[in-house]
């Protein structure tokens, strides 16, 4: 067991490695560039809307094992909220059809239920989907199933788009069948849909930091790492610039950092070179009774609203088109969708949008291969992050998992 744990990035990954890591008896460091933690995962104060809010939109689901355990250590888990059932209300803006997807616990009979399945698909459409959980090499999900027809385009693309971040017909049939897998295929238990109702911050991260703090391990805010140092085929020195940190015999050190800096740190480090944007919207209003905490929209520019007290948001995936957007109409335009499907008469609310021109590792076949496994060449370096080789697309369950995983091979000894 390592007697000092260096942990450079407080993101969701590197704090999920601390946590795991607090009881273990080691000397604890979390180091973070920012003056705040959570990178992609946090709330702020919006002066423009006079609110808090997230800077992204995302979703936990109760299968999510490495999230909800995550939370379950800090003391937050009952902040993750949502319905007692695995249920998903959609609205075709073409066609103006509503329906909710319902999922049984247990051996997939819904499927079999028409009053449970997409509008206008049959049960051999399903069947056929169970390809996608019999992948071999790596593909595109385009040549793996059938991207036509009611199903696809109601159900698998808008959950392959907001869990790949990118056009499902190009992306990895190797993350697409493990979301499927852990998902969809694993019953109605697995998928109930739970969103951090009073913010990311509050639930994920202020706890995660409360929770670390009681148990001695110090949180350095503002505390960049620049450089790394190797000798012996290990790190030797973190170079923050003010100060420097040795890395004696015994320690290790997690990156938990982007993608773009763990490659400038690292001599050599293969990572994802392609990324996919991710556009969000927030407007300042009071949702109409009865709106679902989450709602799916077919055939619009807007992908998901979430519905949060006094706020309605929204998710858009491969959001690349819309990053250059002026912002007002991009905001009128998501808006307009908004209102109609839940049944809003009004005007354009004080709004925000949040757009992320690099949001996750573009999660194609070839960028899937690129991404590096937890241990490193270097015998005490170990990495984390959902742009590591998790098996799952970037996802916050990816972060998590990555953490859990880089912990793990500290304490087993695997890297020092």
């Amino acid at each position: 067991m390592a007697r000092t744990v260096h942990i450079i990035g407080a993101g969701l990954a590197g704090l999920a490695a601390a946590v795991r890591l607090a009881p273990s008896g080691a000397t604890v460091v979390v180091h973070e560039a920012t003056a705040y933690p959570g990178g992609r995962c946090r709330s702020f104060f919006d002066r423009t809307i006079g609110m808090t809010i997230d800077n992204g939109n995302h979703l936990v689901l109760s299968g999510n094992r490495s999230v909800l355990s995550y939370a379950e250590a800090i003391g937050s888990a009952a902040g993750l909220v949502g319905p007692a059932a695995a249920e998903f209300p959609f609205v075709d803006l073409t066609s103006n059809e509503r329906w909710t997807l319902r999922i049984n616990d247990g051996l997939p009979w819904w499927i079999f239920d028409k009053s449970r399945r997409v509008p206008g698909t049959h049960l051999g459409d399903y069947l056929r989907l169970w390809r996608l959980l019999r992948v071999g090499a790596d593909a595109p999900v385009g040549q793996v199933i059938d991207c036509s027809g009611s199903l696809y385009q109601r159900l698998v693309h808008p959950l392959l788009l907001a869990a790949l971040n990118l056009e499902p017909r190009e992306g990895s049939a190797a993350l697409a069948s493990a979301v499927v897998r852990e998902t969809l295929a694993a019953g109605g238990q697995a998928c109930r849909p739970l969103i951090a109702r009073e913010g990311l911050g509050p639930v994920l991260i202020e706890p995660a930091i409360e929770h670390l703090r009681g148990r001695n391990v110090e949180v350095r805010l503002d505390h960049e790492l620049r450089a790394m140092r190797f000798s012996d085929g290990k790190v030797a020195e973190l170079d923050f610039g003010a100060d420097t940190a040795s890395i004696g015999a015994g320690d290790a050190v997690i990156l938990a950092v982007p993608t773009h800096a763990a490659a400038a740190l690292v001599p050599g480090l293969s990572t994802p070179q392609g990324y996919r944007a991710i556009a969000n919207a927030h407007f300042r209003i009071d949702a109409p009774p009865g709106t679902p905490p989450m709602l799916g929209i077919i055939n619009g520019t807007t992908e998901w609203v979430f519905a949060f007290p006094g706020r309605l948001s929204v998710t858009i995936s491969n959001a690349d088109r819309l990053m250059d957007v002026p912002r007002a109409m991009l905001a009128q335009t998501i808006w307009q969708e908004v209102s109609r499907a839940v049944g809003i008469a009004a005007e354009l609310p004080p709004w925000q949008i949040v757009r992320e021109r690099r949001a996750t590792f573009a999660a194609t076949p070839e960028e899937n291969d690129r991404r590096p496994a937890a241990r490193t060449e270097w015998g005490n370096l170990v990495l984390a992050g959902d742009w590591t080789a998790t098996g799952l697309p970037a996802t916050l369950e990816s972060a998590a998992r990555s953490g859990h995983r880089a912990a793990e091979l500290v304490m087993s000894g695997s890297s020092v």
